[in-house]
């Protein structure tokens, strides 16, 4: 079997935002009538050991396009604000990264463990996770 990756065809765009800039980059994307990226079909994280990168992968149904917007945080102090109130569908996916990645989402309304039990000691999918 012969695989070829297509990168444009997996997403029409990819943005990197600071994550101060989040906020405000996400609220454009969304509410903006000529981009209308009223979906987030995916949120995850990649662990690069140095830096975390918190990645949203945003649909707009309205003109059938598909973006990614990257954003690098601190590997120390692993904090990004929470798109809760811009995607309510952001709720269990953000959860679910800091259950497994211990990546902090500030105003997010009820951040704790989704997946593992609170007395989970870790977050298994960091490369600096002891096995």
């Amino acid at each position: 079997m012969e695989v070829e990756l297509l990168k444009d065809q997996i997403t029409d765009s990819s943005l990197e935002v600071k994550p101060d800039d989040l906020i405000q980059v996400m609220k454009i994307l969304k509410s903006d009538s000529e981009l209308a990226f009223n979906y987030l079909s995916n949120l995850t994280a990649v662990d690069y050991e140095d830096y975390f990168e918190v990645v949203y992968h945003l649909t707009s149904l309205k003109y059938k396009n598909l973006l990614e917007v990257r954003v690098r945080i601190d590997y120390q102090d692993p904090t990004i604000t929470s798109v809760v109130d811009i995607w309510s569908s952001a709720d269990w996916q953000e959860r679910e990264v800091y259950d497994l990645f211990g990546i902090n989402f500030s105003n997010h309304p009820n951040l704790k463990r989704i997946l593992l039990t609170e007395d989970f000691v870790g977050h298994p999918l960091r490369k600096d996770y002891e096995m």
